[in-house]
């Protein structure tokens, strides 16, 4: 395995994304343009398992950046831009400066956003109750409520009421009560990017990013790893793969799926998918549904794709609940 020196910078931005998750992740690249989008999505196909120390001096390398604030506040803008043209060289550390003072705001407990709230739960509620206080309020209020609602009913109210009655709070207090949680959460943290990257890791993406992203990235990977592409497509289920569906399956999807969600969805595909959803359906169904289609017109691309995902999801779900089955590669699976 290569030293963190030998990797690439987008190598190490692929194990970022997977550090942060899919869904943040896929936020993120929303904001990249195509290139990027095509260049990183090959990378978090090709990644297998990354090193802890390997991964440690990744996230360790973005962490600096990210608290690159701090030496501002303690030192000055020019004595942060004198570590960071240590680290990064005098170019990009006045990039980083540069962002770095336009974004001064700090939120305390950022780390902690990432935590599941359960898991949270049993890292906080042994503490005092006003330093369970402090990190709620600093918290997102849906992942403080269900933190607070889940501390037995004594705790729950103290710290509610000191809650309440918290004021300022110095900032080196703020900062002594982070580096112990994040001391404690550490392990739970390193624990979620053991596995990095991968077709599956990709394949939770493109499941989280809109149609054309995953069509763009699809593309990109056929042409630069056919192989990859056939994995991460065999892994998956898009619209257009109704046509593998059985008669049942078909059945059970048109009874969880809106009627203009379905003529919106079906403006957008040829007709092997269109005749695979007719054959499943009354003649006077099949009417009313060519009559809607005919009605609406001309609909956005951006329409159809939204449309098309709501009944993508719905098959999702019903696979997760084992009312159907979606058969993966060349071989079919039935229900």
């Amino acid at each position: 395995m290569r030293k963190t020196g030998e990797l690439s910078s987008r190598r190490k931005a692929a194990v970022i994304l997977m550090a942060i998750g899919p869904e943040v992740a896929a936020e993120v690249i929303k904001h990249f343009d195509e290139e990027a989008v095509e260049q990183l999505s090959l990378e978090v196909a090709r990644l297998e398992k990354v090193t802890s120390e390997q991964r440690e001096s990744i996230v360790n390398e973005f962490h600096d950046i990210a608290v690159a604030q701090d030496y501002i506040s303690e030192g000055g803008v020019e004595q942060a831009r004198k570590v960071l043209s240590a680290a990064f060289g005098d170019e990009q550390a006045d990039g980083m400066v540069k962002k770095i003072v336009a974004a001064m705001q700090v939120v305390p407990f950022e780390f902690l956003k990432r935590a599941d709230p359960q898991q949270l739960l049993g890292f906080i509620q042994d503490e005092h109750p006003q330093t369970i206080a402090l990190i709620l309020s600093y918290l997102p209020m849906n992942q403080a409520a269900l933190i607070l609602t889940k501390l037995p009913p004594e705790l729950r109210a103290e710290v509610a009421e000191r809650i309440a009655m918290m004021d300022q709070t110095p900032p080196e207090v703020i900062r002594r009560v982070e580096q112990v949680l994040e001391k404690k959460v550490s392990s739970l943290l390193s624990q979620d990017m053991t596995k990095a990257g991968g077709p599956k890791a990709l394949v939770e993406l493109l499941n989280r990013v809109d149609r054309s992203t995953e069509r763009l990235i699809l593309e990109s990977l056929s042409e630069n790893n056919p192989e990859m592409a056939d994995t991460v497509k065999n892994m998956m289920f898009v619209f257009e793969d109704i046509v593998g569906l059985d008669d049942r399956a078909i059945q059970s999807l048109l009874k969880e799926v809106d009627a203009k969600d379905l003529a919106t969805a079906l403006k957008g595909v040829g007709g092997a998918v269109q005749d695979k959803i007719f054959r499943n359906m009354s003649e006077r169904a099949v009417g009313m549904l060519k009559e809607d289609m005919e009605f609406m017109g001309p609909v956005k691309l951006r329409v159809v794709e939204e449309a098309q995902q709501k009944i993508v999801a719905a098959i999702r779900r019903l696979e997760e609940s084992g009312e159907i089955q979606i058969g993966r590669g060349e071989e079919d699976v039935l229900v």
